[in-house]
């Protein structure tokens, strides 16, 4: 048994590592068929822990990742730091040292990795539209502040065919930036097709971030590949990570 990855395509940055993990691989049964890594989405505790524990062997990880509560919004976990409970609470994560392995559960929210270009530093940070929205990018590229030019890399999301929303996500935008209503696009029943990637892009843009690569694979419409909350409502999760490794 061996899970599926996706490896970010970026400019390599001396001892960064990084990976997303796909559905498939695991041993967890429908609906959470098969690499569910979310302990909190239903499935069997003991086929969460055998996923993680493949997950953490077959990547040869320095450390258990480190699972957050994640809530939607912008607070920003300093793994370096003393957690004062497990897993702490956030939705996005920074460390500077080497060892641990920062980490992001998905099933069509945005994952957003980060690296200073010197490898001094790497984050990772969950941005559905809430969080998006309420400034978990600025967060996070804010607590990177002082390590230098920055490169991200936006993992793959509901796409905008896919992802209808209400007038009260476009308003939330659009108070931040008018320019962001160029990706949220009118439809037929008086919503929005809303473009995460897009977002994210102008959002990183704003904050100086100009090397952004990434994988526009949407998680609605590549079923054998991704999970995908809003399709399959009951379903699993994936992993976004990335850690600094000696040597």
């Amino acid at each position: 048994m061996r899970g599926e990855y996706l490896w970010p395509q970026w400019p390599a940055v001396s001892g960064v590592r990084a990976a997303l993990t796909l559905r498939t691989g695991g041993v967890s049964r429908a609906p959470y068929d098969s690499f569910n890594l979310g302990a909190h989405v239903g499935d069997a505790a003991d086929a969460v822990a055998q996923n993680r524990s493949l997950l953490q062997r077959q990547l040869s990880l320095p450390r258990e990742p480190l699972w957050l509560e994640q809530v939607h919004g912008t607070e920003l976990v300093d793994a370096d730091g003393a957690l004062t409970h497990k897993p702490p609470r956030g939705d996005a994560a920074i460390t500077r040292q080497c060892g641990p392995v920062l980490a992001v559960l998905v099933a069509d929210c945005l994952p957003v990795l980060f690296a200073a270009r010197d490898g001094s530093a790497v984050a990772v940070a969950h941005a559905g539209w809430r969080g998006l929205a309420a400034g978990v990018l600025e967060s996070t590229v804010n607590a990177l502040a002082g390590n230098g030019p920055l490169q991200a890399w936006l993992g793959p999301a509901i796409g905008a065919r896919h992802f209808e929303v209400g007038q009260e996500v476009r308003d939330a935008f659009v108070a931040h930036d008018p320019k962001d209503a160029a990706a949220l696009v009118p439809n037929a029943r008086g919503r929005w097709q809303c473009d995460l990637h897009a977002l994210a892009r102008a959002r990183l843009q704003a904050l100086g971030v100009d090397s952004v690569y990434g994988d526009a694979g949407c998680t609605y419409s590549q079923a054998q590949r991704f999970y995908s909350y809003r399709r399959d409502g009951a379903t699993g999760r994936m992993a976004a990570m990335i850690w600094l490794q000696s040597g």
